[in-house]
């Protein structure tokens, strides 16, 4: 065959090693979805008890970690009925509806069917899910959680509310090319537990690698908008929203290393710490989600992402400023003086309440003025830069 090759006009070779080069993919492609490719599953018929008020409850809680509303949840409309519209940078995908009404939502979900979509980004019918569902990140979580979520989901109101169809440019969305996405860059990652550190440890490295899907802003995505890993922290821009979610694990972009623990928990709970402000999409996370965890879960995680940062070999070396003309200086100067002075001091010092909690924050040394990247700097003067209203910071 490699001789017959040779002897044809190059032209005529180079098709034959193209069209077979393509076959090969493709069948690597059916090979690695072949599970997925293969539609639904037979019904499970099997009888499962009726879940526990313990279980239900434990449901809710894991939904409020994943911040599953945010999506499933249209602006001003029933909670978890589906239908907002999330942007990418390839088109708009309409989140489903978790209420459950047997004909739009999950009514005649099983406990195996919704664990396939939450393992492995299967919907019932077969078809397999756009990662706008970050299926990577729940993956993670385990098959009782799932069950615990579904669990509580179908104590909720049903509403009868038809998931809209994506609005993706061609041939994104379609099942050939979600499976040569997922060949690419989705691989089942269930939690393992690392025997070297301590459990408190391993729940908050479960809660931000999962539910918590912290990787999914806070690492570079690809030109075909694949994130990195679940552990990836190492910061990137968010497509679309257009902020920038710092790398967790430098301490110059976070601060996670040199903080104290205290004050990290602090950050997650209320939105707000003596050092930091979060704004933007992680204002809205601990808004909707990290203000209502427990204590020892927000601990968990910060235990988990200190320890990250800690691990990493920070630079020594600083960046050298970018140079600046003197007349943009001196324009930026007077900008400062007429808008900014009055709350933020002369200097960028700030203001604090008597009570010390942050009224104007500190600019001056701020680690978000700092950053390299100006995206959220430019962001908060456009759009402002109020942190999230939460019960351990009422007034932002």
């Amino acid at each position: 065959m490699t001789n017959a090759l040779l002897k044809m006009h190059p032209v005529k070779s180079l098709g034959w090693v193209t069209l077979t080069s393509l076959l090969v993919l493709a069948l690597g492609v059916v090979w690695d979805n072949w599970g997925d490719l293969l539609g639904p599953q037979a019904p499970n018929t099997a009888v499962t008890a009726p879940a526990t008020e313990a279980e239900i409850e434990q449901g809710r809680y894991l939904a409020l970690a994943g911040n599953c509303m945010a999506c499933h949840t249209t602006r001003g409309g029933t909670p978890f009925a589906g239908g907002r519209r999330i942007d990418t940078p390839f088109g708009g995908v309409y989140s489903s509806n978790l209420t459950p009404d047997p004909e739009t939502g999950l009514g005649r979900w099983t406990a195996q069917d919704f664990w396939q979509a939450m393992h492995r980004g299967r919907s019932k019918d077969g078809r397999l899910l756009t990662p706008a569902f970050p299926y990577n990140h729940t993956s993670v979580i385990t098959r009782q959680d799932s069950d615990a979520i579904l669990a509580w989901l179908r104590t909720l109101p049903p509403v009868v509310q038809a998931q809209p169809a994506h609005n993706l440019v061609w041939p994104v969305g379609t099942q050939p090319a979600l499976a040569v996405w997922r060949s690419l860059f989705f691989e089942p990652s269930p939690f393992q537990v690392n025997k070297a550190q301590t459990a408190e440890w391993n729940r908050g490295a479960y809660l931000v690698q999962g539910l918590g899907h912290c990787a999914a802003c806070h690492s570079p995505r690809n030109a075909l908008g694949a994130s990195g890993a679940v552990n990836d922290l190492s910061g990137g821009l968010m497509p679309v929203v257009n902020w920038y979610a710092p790398d967790l694990t430098r301490d110059t972009e976070s601060g996670m290393a040199s903080t104290p623990l205290a004050e990290i928990v602090r950050l997650l709970r209320t939105g707000a710490s003596n050092t930091a402000q979060t704004s933007g999409p992680m204002g809205e996370v601990v808004q909707h989600s990290l203000q209502h965890l427990n204590e020892t879960d927000l601990q968990a995680m910060a235990v988990y992402l200190q320890s990250r940062a800690q691990s990493t070999a920070q630079p020594t070396a600083k960046t050298p400023p970018a140079r600046i003309s003197l007349q943009v200086a001196t324009q930026g100067a007077k900008v400062y003086e007429n808008q900014c002075l009055q709350c933020h001091g002369e200097r960028g010092e700030g203001v604090k309440t008597a009570s010390g909690e942050v009224a104007y924050p500190t600019l001056a040394g701020n680690r978000a003025v700092l950053l390299n990247d100006p995206t959220n700097l430019v962001q908060l003067v456009l759009y402002g830069g109020y942190g999230p209203a939460t019960q351990g910071h009422p007034r932002p």
